[in-house]
């Protein structure tokens, strides 16, 4: 057997047997809860990972490409994400540190997260990749954004979705009556609290279509919808695509 130099470093490795390096980054994809990203010296998304686009309940990875953290999240989160690529940038390595990361429904969520600076051939800082992984795992109490009145019913509709749930159960978790809950809720979402509800199940699905062998009528019934058929015209509406081509997309 021939001997090869005792370099660990993967870049070294994947040149030794030939292979391109950026294959290895799909693996990426079939890595549930694990959103990796890599942006440009402007904070440009380059490249997103499918957890990354679950996590933000983004359809395709053409809607990330291009854009930076204040499309994606909320001022306070992309200007801490701001900050930490700017260290990046500078050759830090952030590594472990646990931070809040926003999601699609308007929570926020402790999670670990790593992000390292990127080098071009001569040895110059082009970008940075980061990923990060959640503390907990569903279901077991995401944060949700204090500074607002409506904080407690995200959170219920967060934890409960595949539930049957009221307006009367949302406003009661808020402290308002149903009128006036009903009437903030729709000028702070731009949505009625039944339709956030279904975008909310229509969503989480999302994560079971990709990383699980579940059946369609599996998950149907999982998140909370009467049947199959009731899911796929819900799925279709709200992301354009039926479970069976969603799945068929990112399950490879």
């Amino acid at each position: 057997m021939k001997r090869v130099a005792a370099n660990p470093s993967l870049r070294t490795s994947l040149r030794r047997i030939g292979a391109a390096a950026p294959e290895v980054i799909e693996l990426f994809d079939y890595l549930e809860d694990l959103p990796l990203w890599m942006k440009d010296v402007h904070g440009t998304y380059q490249w997103v990972s499918v957890s990354f686009l679950l996590n933000f309940g983004i359809k395709t990875r053409e809607e990330v490409i291009g854009h930076n953290d204040y499309d994606l999240c909320g001022e306070a989160l992309a200007n801490q994400y701001r900050i930490d690529d700017e260290r990046v940038l500078r050759g830090e390595r952030i590594l472990s540190r646990v931070e809040l990361v926003g999601r699609f429904d308007h929570t926020a969520r402790w999670c670990v997260t790593s992000k390292i600076p990127l080098h071009d051939a001569k040895g110059r800082v082009v970008g940075n990749a980061g990923v990060t992984r959640p503390l907990a795992r569903h279901g077991e109490g995401p944060g949700t954004p204090t500074d607002s009145p409506l904080s407690e019913a995200i959170r219920f509709v967060s934890q409960r979705f595949a539930e049957h749930i009221t307006n009367h159960d949302l406003a009661k978790a808020c402290g308002l009556s149903v009128r006036a809950f009903e009437r903030q809720f729709r000028a702070t979402y731009q949505s009625s609290p039944h339709d956030y509800v279904r975008q909310m199940r229509v969503r989480m699905s999302c994560g079971a279509l990709v990383f699980s062998k579940k059946s369609l009528a599996e998950v149907a019934s999982e998140f909370g919808f009467a049947d199959q058929s009731h899911f796929a015209k819900e799925f279709r509406r709200i992301m354009g695509d039926t479970p069976r081509e969603y799945r068929a997309r990112y399950q490879r």
